[in-house]
């Protein structure tokens, strides 16, 4: 569900002067909606990440790496 869909469900608390003071949301569109700006601030990470110019490990490397280090392991 699209950002604009989600915030149709939005209520609002007008104040007596008819000015929006808050906002009422159903628990699940928070929920969701938190979910989707962790998945945008995860790509920004990812993206800085990119920028970077470090050596990238593979992950299986690392886990050949591990277990020759730490031979009773469970990974």
């Amino acid at each position: 569900m699209s950002v604009t869909e989600l915030l149709k469900s939005a209520r609002f608390v007008v104040g007596a002067d008819g000015e929006k003071q808050a906002v009422i949301l159903d628990v699940a569109i928070w929920e969701e909606l938190v979910t989707l700006m962790e998945d945008l601030e995860d790509a920004e990470e990812m993206q800085q990440a990119r920028q970077v110019d470090e050596e990238v490990v593979p992950w299986e490397r690392v886990q050949a790496e591990y277990r020759v280090a730490h031979p009773d392991a469970d990974l």
